[in-house]
Parts: structure tokens; C-alpha cells; sequence
């Protein structure tokens, strides 16, 4: 029987709900307007027309593949971060709500540093690089990453994003000194691996089966990248120069403590709009 395209969506958002979907009105509409072909204004503009059949089983087959534990984002090829388009797919992360947070705390210093040098060391998709040059058009970017596949990634969201005069993508490895010919920075962003090395197994089948686990494993405690980029990273950044890490839940103290060995003051945890602290920031000092 022909379908609309309302119907197919209230359908589909109605599927995800009782599945336990929280973000079943979002997923829906991005899962029937990739298969139709369409953007969100011209579903809305198609509410009453048929769908056709091919289109409503592509729709159900995605759906299916999103039941058994494959991301949107993935199936879609694609997610918004801080009003932004970005390309994904598996060689990296996908790009939370609650990240925002990082990039709402760089704001206020940037903006009183104009023309800022900073850096998002473990950028995967580029996405809180490229929210922060979006939002101050004096600073230059640079995107770290160690992993070739998300580089990639990061150059498509550079010119995705029209931002490939401010931006340039890296290979670097946040466990490692950094090479000096980078020079040092103003702000040093950092969404690190951050989920211990024992917990993995146990997190939900979409992060832990589809999520590439370099992105997530931060070592036995989580904290090793804090360790490495507290101590060898400091180096690249100037002093009075500001470093803020997201951290996972339960860290913001161990983080905060780890920072502040290396010469960081002024330390701040800032939560993320769900009230759990998700931002240490902190300046440094000369002297450790």
C-alpha cells in the first residue's frame, strides 16, 4: 500500500521510540530524508506526497541495520556539530552533542586573543577545530590526528565548510613530543581517547562494535592522554596560552590534578548541558 512520506516518518520515528530511541525524532526524519534524497525543508515541503517503493524499503532496510546497532551517522554518511555539516564515516568518531561544551569554553579567550594560533589535537572529524574557526574568523586552525582515514575525513570537512584558507589538517601523535617545527599555539583543544581499556567490551553494541577503538581506549584508567598531552604538549603551547580537555564521566578531578603537576592554573570544570562536568581548562604557567 503507498505510503507518504508523513506517514513513513511518523512510522519510523514510532519504530525507534518503542525501540528505546531517545533521539527518534531526529534519527527518523535524517534516515528518511537520506534515502529519499532530500533535504529536511523538502520533506517537510513532500509531507503528502507518495513515497516510492524503492525509496520506502530503502528507508526499512536502513532502519533494520539501525536496530541492530549501526549509527545514523554511518548508515547516512554525515552529522551536524555546532551548526555545521560534516562528513563521517567509521575511521572516526562521531560528533556528540555534549562536545559542544569544549568549543563553547574556548570561545570567551579566543575572542579577547585575536588571532589566535590553536590546535585540536585528536581531532578525528576536525569538528570542534572547525566549529572554533567558524565562530572566530581571526584565528588559524590546525587539525592533529595520527590516523590517515580521519585525516581524510578532515580535509572533506575542511572544504565542506569553506574553511581551507584558516585550517589545515596534520598527522601527529598526541602520545608523542611534538615535532618543533609546529611552533607553539595560543589554545590547545583535546578530545582524547578517554574510556578505560577494561570498560570497552561493555559499552553499547553502536559505540563499541562501529566506533573505530583508537578513538576510545585511553589506557587502563582513561587517563593517558591527559598524562601525555599535560606533559609533552605543553611545550607547543605559549605561555598564558590556555589547554582544555573533555573528559568522560568521573575524571574531571583526576584531570584537573594532572594538570595542575604540569604548571596549568587558573583550572576550571565546566559541565555539559545534562550537568555533568565535561571541560577541564586551565593556563599555562612558566614554571612547573
Amino acid at each position: 500500500m503507498a505510503i507518504t512520506y508523513n506517514n513513513l516518518y511518523m512510522d519510523i520515528r514510532q519504530q525507534l521510540r518503542l525501540a528505546g530511541i531517545r533521539a527518534s525524532t531526529l534519527e527518523a526524519r535524517e534516515l528518511v530524508c537520506f534515502a529519499a534524497g532530500k533535504t529536511r525543508q523538502q520533506l517537510l515541503r513532500d509531507g503528502q506526497l507518495y513515497v516510492p517503493p524503492v525509496v520506502e524499503e530503502q528507508v526499512r532496510s536502513l532502519v533494520q541495520r539501525h536496530l541492530a546497532g549501526e549509527p545514523v551517522a554511518y548508515l547516512i554518511g554525515e552529522w551536524e556539530f555546532y551548526g555545521l555539516p560534516l562528513d563521517i564515516d567509521r575511521q572516526v568518531l562521531i560528533p556528540r552533542a555534549d562536545t559542544e561544551t569544549l568549543v563553547d569554553c574556548a570561545l570567551p579567550f579566543l575572542r579577547v586573543n585575536p588571532g589566535s594560533r590553536v590546535l585540536d589535537l585528536c581531532t578525528g572529524s576536525g569538528c570542534v577545530g572547525l566549529a572554533v574557526a567558524s565562530q572566530v574568523p581571526d584565528c588559524r586552525v590546525t587539525l592533529g590526528d595520527l590516523s590517515e582515514g580521519a585525516l581524510r575525513i578532515c580535509r572533506q570537512n575542511i572544504r565542506r565548510n569553506d574553511l581551507s584558507d584558516r585550517v589545515a589538517p596534520l598527522q601527529m601523535n598526541a602520545m608523542q613530543s611534538p615535532p618543533s617545527r609546529l611552533g607553539t599555539f595560543d589554545c590547545l583543544l583535546c578530545n582524547p581517547p578517554y574510556i578505560p581499556s577494561g570498560d570497552i567490551a561493555g559499552l553499547d553494541t553502536s559505540v563499541r562494535d562501529y566506533e573505530p577503538r583508537s578513538a576510545l581506549d585511553g589506557g587502563e584508567d582513561g587517563l593517558d592522554f591527559y598524562r601525555a598531552v599535560s606533559s609533552l604538549w605543553r611545550e607547543a603551547l605559549r605561555t598564558g596560552g590556555m589547554l582544555l580537555f573533555e573528559v568522560g564521566i568521573g575524571q574531571a578531578d583526576d584531570v584537573l590534578r594532572i594538570m595542575r603537576s604540569f604548571g596549568f592554573g587558573d583550572l576550571e570544570i565546566t559541565p555539559d548541558p545534562a550537568g555533568i562536568p565535561r571541560v577541564v581548562q586551565g593556563i599555562l604557567y612558566d614554571e612547573i
